[in-house]
Parts: C-alpha cells; sequence; structure tokens
C-alpha cells in the first residue's frame, strides 16, 4: 500500500508543489491549511507521516507536534520552513521533527527526506535549499522576474507542472500585494511578517526570482516602508497588464 501522509501548509502555491512532490513517491496526501484541523486529521487517521509547516495561521507546528505527540501519535514528522534562521531550525529540532526542509526546495529533496524518514528513524537535519545563482550575492537588479531555469530544476524539469503552479501563484498575488501594501502602511508588522513568509516560499517554488529578493529585502527592512516600492513594482512585473 502507498503510505498516506498529512501536509498541513496554508499557501496554496506552496501546497500545491509539496503534493504534487510527495504523490510521485509514490505516495497519497491530504492536505490541510490549519493547526486544528491538522489535529482533527491526525487524530482520527493513520498516517505514515505528517509534514508539518513551521508557522500556521492559527498555531506553529512545534506546538502542533507536541499536542499530538501529548495524544500518544508517534508517527514520523518533518517539519518544513520558509526561515533561514538557526534558531528557529533549532526550536523544531528540539521540537522532535524527524527533518527540517527550508523551502524553496527542489522536489527531489523533498521525496529524499520524505522517503527517509519513512525507511527507518534520522536524527534531525536541514535541508537547505540550493540557488541557482551560486553562492554569491544577488542583487534584484540582475535577478530574472522569472526565472525557468530554476523553476523547472524543482519540479524535475516538467514544463507543465511549472506553468500550473505559476498560473495559481499569479491568481493569488493581487490579493497578497494588497495584504503586504496594507500591512506595511499601518505598520503592522506581524501581518506583514506571515504575509511575507508565505509569499517567499511560493516565489521560490516557481522562479519569481526578482519578487524573492524584493520579498526578502522587504523582511528585512527597518522601515517598511522604505522596500515597498521595490516590492510592489517586481510584483507588478509579473502580473498581466490590467
Amino acid at each position: 500500500m502507498k503510505p498516506r501522509i498529512l501536509l498541513v501548509e496554508d499557501d496554496h502555491t506552496t501546497a500545491a508543489f509539496l503534493a504534487a512532490a510527495a504523490e510521485a513517491l509514490p505516495a497519497t496526501v491530504d492536505t490541510v491549511g490549519s493547526r486544528a484541523a491538522a489535529r482533527a486529521q491526525a487524530a482520527n487517521i493513520a498516517y505514515s507521516l505528517w509534514l508539518v509547516d513551521a508557522h500556521l495561521p492559527d498555531g506553529d507546528g512545534a506546538s502542533l507536534l507536541a499536542e499530538l505527540r501529548g495524544l500518544g501519535l508517534s508517527t514520523p514528522a518533518i517539519a518544513h520552513t520558509a526561515a533561514r534562521e538557526g534558531e528557529v531550525h533549532q526550536v523544531l529540532h528540539d521540537a522532535g521533527f524527524d527533518a527540517v526542509l527550508v523551502k524553496p526546495l527542489a522536489a527531489s529533496a523533498l521525496r529524499s527526506a520524505v522517503a527517509a524518514a519513512l525507511a527507518r528513524p534520522r536524527p534531525p537535519r536541514v535541508a537547505e535549499p540550493r540557488s541557482p545563482h551560486g553562492n554569491g550575492p544577488v542583487r534584484a537588479a540582475s535577478a530574472l522576474a522569472w526565472d525557468d531555469a530554476s523553476a523547472l530544476r524543482a519540479l524535475s524539469g516538467e514544463r507543465a507542472h511549472v506553468d500550473a503552479l505559476r498560473e495559481l501563484f499569479l491568481s493569488e498575488l493581487p490579493t497578497m500585494r494588497a495584504v503586504v501594501a496594507a500591512a506595511a502602511r499601518s505598520g503592522d508588522r506581524a501581518a506583514l511578517r506571515d504575509a511575507l513568509h508565505r509569499l517567499r516560499a511560493s516565489c521560490g517554488f516557481v522562479g519569481a526570482a526578482r519578487l524573492e529578493l524584493a520579498v526578502a529585502a522587504l523582511q528585512n527592512a527597518p522601515d517598511p516602508l522604505q522596500a515597498l516600492s521595490r516590492f510592489d513594482e517586481a510584483a507588478q512585473e509579473l502580473l498581466p497588464p490590467s
């Protein structure tokens, strides 16, 4: 029988990528977008593996895992996060995740981690994403609006999958753009952090290189309003003329 996996991810583009990558193992994947829904599913269905986003709209992945372990469930669990900070990874390690995956990542890297977790217990590790631009810093001006090579590598060369994910990404981008702008202008740092966290992973999966760099700059800007114009220009560049 194919393993059955619970994927916990609230961003639709990221969820579509992760689900497709895991299903190619092959595996059956159920997707939910919140901590509450994940708890209900995990408590009532015997899964082979949980794939849990570290940051959810109604809580965090570490607390969710602690809650499920408190129910006596010992299902292997992998965390996935767009955060690069070592302290975030350490929290996930300490929570008991078998591995930590950093988004965006290639489909092959996800399948490798899932197969390893299903095969045997493993010590926690971090699977870092590979940059298609090498080890040096990349400036927004030199980054591609659409990095086809990066997106194709992530999706094992499947052009149809890249196109489908980009269509989903672009359908949600106007809303995400408005949320980011409103949060930056109102000074709502929590809402801004949440929106950028989701958007950065999606950009990586679809190869929106220039927008991904603008998102990163906005995440790290002391004054978000100063970096908002570059973000807005990068988002507008990807959208069809109105």
